[in-house]
């Protein structure tokens, strides 16, 4: 990267209710028989309105608004809108500002997804996870694959820049199966592909079928092996990794998701979303209260719901840079890197272990900046953990 891009600035908005909770998911996502729409559209602009006047005043104008989830298509699209709106108020919307929906390809949600566009979403992200119906079944999904293909095909038609995510190394899958049901993908991807490897989370229905040997996914080495042929596969295709996870073609990387990688400032809206403030060298974290009812109660009776603001110092925002950074393959810029430590990356790293991880070729540092290798990229927990402590 010859100049340094800036980060941006990022609004996330999190709904918090899903149709059912699948066996491998540990996000904050819950069921509930009604949700009063009128309510929590209320509810998520006055703490848009706390946010941008006690922990992002001298953020914007955004570069981006992720409504995640649960599952946001949920939402009446005039939520939406009405958060669009409010953003744009409080911090201005850059002209370009990226603006996405995550979405499931269920026919009752897919027909909304006109409405949606109207209310100013301009990016989709749709959860499919699997092209074979017996894959959606034990995954949870309340969709077939051919209601997924289906649901691709209208965000085609829809919206200018859309995603979807599958999941790989799933109970059963081989490197044939994988390399068949990629190839349908990539047939109808846009701009961008997440690809994510199926991981046993604690807490979840898939753990506790793991726990007592009635799940098997693939092990370690066969888990590898798909991971690389899921980078030839999508270097190939002219879709390589610019994230461990996420592939795109130049252009269509997601803009919110790397304002979090390079460290930018974001304001979480809604119940367990996550915000960051950086101003004056100081840099604050803030955590909303994950319980749905809990955090609706409180942002009406004192405006925000926000469980924990606490500062975050020196050492762990050099951690978090890294953590996040190291997961590019454009990896840590060094510019960046000064202008948000008042560090240059080579005095801020231990010498040594630095040496012993570029010896091993599992990172690179130039005047660019510092980056994981592909090797590293695959080790990238064991490498942070070198590098680190």
């Amino acid at each position: 990267m010859s100049e340094t891009v800036p980060a941006g600035f990022a609004v996330y908005v999190h709904w918090p209710f899903c149709l059912s909770k699948c066996p491998y998911c540990d996000f904050n996502s819950h069921v509930r028989e009604s949700v009063d729409h009128d309510r929590w559209r209320a509810a998520l602009l006055r703490e848009i309105d706390h946010a941008a006047e006690i922990e992002a005043q001298e953020a914007g104008p955004a570069t981006s608004i992720f409504f995640g989830g649960g599952t946001p298509s949920l939402m009446e699209p005039a939520t939406a809108g009405a958060v669009i709106e409010r953003v744009a108020e409080r911090w201005g919307l850059a002209a370009d500002a990226e603006i996405t929906l995550e979405a499931n390809p269920t026919s009752v949600e897919a027909a909304k997804l006109g409405d949606f566009r109207a209310a100013g979403i301009n990016r989709l992200s749709l959860g499919v996870q699997a092209l074979d119906d017996g894959s959606l079944k034990a995954l949870g999904r309340q969709h077939d694959a051919a209601g997924a293909l289906q649901a691709v095909r209208t965000a085609a038609k829809l919206f200018d820049r859309y995603s979807f995510d599958l999941i790989y190394a799933r109970p059963g899958q081989t490197e044939a199966t994988w390399r068949d049901e990629l190839g349908r993908a990539l047939a109808e991807a846009g701009d961008h592909l997440s690809l994510y490897q199926l991981t046993i989370e604690p807490g979840t229905a898939f753990h506790t079928l793991h726990q007592r040997g009635e799940l098997e996914i693939p092990d370690e080495d066969d888990a590898a092996n798909l991971y690389e042929l899921t980078q030839e596969m999508l270097i190939e295709a002219g879709m390589p990794a610019y994230e461990i996870s996420n592939h795109a073609r130049p252009g269509g990387e997601s803009r919110h998701n790397l304002a979090y990688w390079r460290y930018g400032n974001y304001a979480g809206i809604g119940p367990g979303a996550h915000g960051r403030s950086s101003a004056d060298g100081r840099t604050t974290a803030f955590r909303r209260h994950r319980a749905p009812e809990r955090w609706l109660d409180l942002v009406e009776c004192a405006g925000h719901g926000t469980g924990e603001s606490r500062p975050v110092e020196p050492g762990q925002r050099i951690a978090e840079i890294l953590m996040m950074g190291l997961r590019l393959t454009e990896g840590v810029d060094q510019a960046r890197f000064a202008a948000q430590t008042g560090e240059t990356l080579a005095t801020a790293l231990d010498a040594g272990r630095l040496a012993d991880l570029t010896d091993e070729n599992l990172l690179e540092l130039d005047e660019i900046g510092l980056r994981a290798t592909a090797d590293g990229r695959q080790r990238l927990n064991a490498l942070l953990a070198h590098l680190l402590n």
